[in-house]
């Protein structure tokens, strides 16, 4: 067979002899919608690439990205790999102290970032080592009043650049293209690398039919952000397949999601279950026509069941639930139905779609426990380990790769149970697993339970010592509006639980909050809960 190199440089090539008046329709502000022919793409992403190798960009350059969801952060998904530099997308929404850390450590060179993130990391700049240039992403050519030196417009760059640019043809398909930096739940975030291999091979599975499909039919739109797990693979996938992108910017809400999905006919979406709730929400005020979509795609942590019955049931809209991380590229596994699933009751489809799902193929994963591997019997809990071709190897230059990668495998630390038809079921993380009386509880059921009563909005579950039993379940609950949060609502929620557990699973308390603390990427932040609770406790 012809050994030919799985590189991104080939998907730009594709998207502009195929599809080149296939659209990408860019929102950059609140009144400005560009919409961008990929013949039009292909040729910015080259004078991207002209341009900043005239900066000094070069094989190896770590270049970084602050900006939202955009047509100049696509350029720059496709501008800086195909020359073999590494785009470093960087989360806008880590702490300065975190953003500071992660273009430190990343060693970025030059920073492309939008313009009205920009006063935020110029604060920054006294901070970065590295930097030696900042571009403007922005729709004027004028550069903000800055003290910074080599300040540089975007556009002007590109207006200035080579119409003869082309990218080389000679790299190797290990060369590193991106890199993205987790969340940093505890400790900095630990930098994860990816290669035009691992991107190219994570982008052919997104297209499959037992994963989200994407096609050339369909018009997409990755809520999840460019800087979080690059979307999901899918701006990389669209490019491949010739798909309609549909790109919110900055400053997104609920209802400018439905109006985006309404008015450009969105077929497929993606962002983490804080969205659809809002999401939701907002059409239940105001009702858009959803019809064109053909699947709602959630991640990042668990989907409340009622969540997902109303898209089944009153919208007719499948809910898919995926699994991934960071080092993951991210995708592992998505809650698809099999033919032995044609005829399940309402009820347990949504039992289904609330599961992590069915791995992807070209990936191997296992449970292990300190026995080994686990049964799959949806019981027996153990920690998720996983390997394939789009999975990291190590962290980038951490000393924290010796404890997550060993024997080829990567230890994602996520507690899980494998079903009888070799489904995903997420029970917890490492760090947040309740051990009471020395048997395990999962705060996820217990969360995804209470997340099933009506007057229920969001649910976190966390360990509180106790003298007995070393440690109990306290359950924090955020209520809907117009709900009274009271010792009888609290009565209530801990009878719901009686009827669904053992006695010994059943939070000993429920506490009543205004709103649970989140992660940069939308999940419970449970340390600083626990932080919140211990203070209280104190106060008391």
């Amino acid at each position: 067979m012809m050994q030919t190199p799985l590189l991104l440089t080939s998907f730009v090539k594709r998207a502009e002899q195929f599809f080149p008046d296939k659209l990408i329709i860019s929102r950059t502000a609140e009144n400005t919608i560009h919409r961008i022919p990929y013949r039009d793409f292909a040729k910015r992403s080259r004078k991207l690439a002209d341009a900043l190798t005239k900066l000094g960009m070069k094989h190896g350059t770590k270049v970084g990205s602050f900006g939202w969801n955009h047509h100049r952060h696509l350029e720059a998904y496709f501008g800086v790999p195909c020359t073999g530099a590494v785009l470093h997308m960087i989360n806008i929404r880590l702490s300065p102290e975190h953003i500071a850390y992660v273009i430190n450590h990343a060693e970025d060179e030059i920073l492309l970032v939008d313009d009205n993130l920009f006063p935020h990391l110029s604060q920054l700049a006294p901070m970065l080592k590295t930097v030696k240039h900042y571009v403007i992403m922005g729709d004027s050519t004028e550069i903000p009043e800055t003290k910074l030196e080599n300040v540089h417009s975007y556009e002007a760059l590109i207006e200035a650049a080579s119409d003869d640019f082309e990218f080389p043809e000679d790299l190797d398909e290990n060369t590193p293209a991106g890199m993205c930096y987790t969340s940093a739940t505890t400790g900095n975030p630990k930098g994860v690398v990816y290669t035009h291999r691992g991107l190219v091979l994570h982008s052919y599975a997104l297209g499959l039919a037992d994963a989200m499909g994407m096609r050339e039919r369909d018009v997409i739109m990755p809520i999840v952000p460019m800087f979080h797990a690059n979307a999901w693979g899918m701006p990389f996938a669209a490019v491949f397949f010739g798909t309609t992108q549909v790109l919110p910017g900055p400053g997104f809400n609920p209802a400018l999601i439905l109006d985006l999905i309404e008015q450009e006919k969105v077929t497929l979406t993606a962002g983490v279950p804080t969205i659809w709730l809002a999401v939701l929400k907002e059409l239940e005020k105001n009702p858009r026509d959803i019809a064109s979509l053909r699947a709602v795609v959630s991640g990042g942590s668990a989907s409340p069941k009622g969540l997902i019955r109303t898209f089944e049931e009153k919208y007719r809209i499948p809910f898919i639930v995926g699994y991934g991380l960071t080092e993951t590229t991210p995708l592992v596994s998505l809650s698809v139905f099999t033919s032995k699933m044609d005829n399940l009751t309402m009820d347990e489809r949504v039992d289904i779609r609330s599961l992590q799902g069915l791995t992807m193929p070209g990936l191997e994963v296992q449970i292990i426990n300190e026995k080994g591997e686990v049964p799959w019997d949806g019981k027996t809990m153990g920690e998720l380990i996983v390997r394939g071709p789009w999975i990291a190897s190590e962290y980038y230059k951490d000393e924290r790769t010796v404890n997550a990668f060993k024997d080829g495998w990567f230890y994602t630390g996520d507690i899980a149970v494998m079903t009888g038809d070799g489904y995903l079921k997420l029970t917890d993380r490492t760090a947040d697993l309740i051990k009471s009386g020395g048997e395990w509880i999962s705060s996820v059921d217990l969360e995804n339970a209470l997340m099933t009563h009506e007057a229920v909005f969001e649910a976190a579950v966390v360990a509180v010592p106790h003298e007995k039993w070393l440690e109990r379940p306290l359950a924090c609950v955020v209520l809907h509006e117009g709900q009274t949060a009271d010792d009888e609502m609290k009565k209530q929620l801990l009878t719901y639980l009686e009827n669904q557990f053992a006695k010994w699973w059943v939070p000993d308390d429920v506490v009543f909050l205004d709103e649970i603390p989140k992660t940069s990427v939308g999940k419970f932040l449970k340390r600083a809960l626990r932080d919140q609770l211990t203070e209280r406790l104190e106060e008391v």
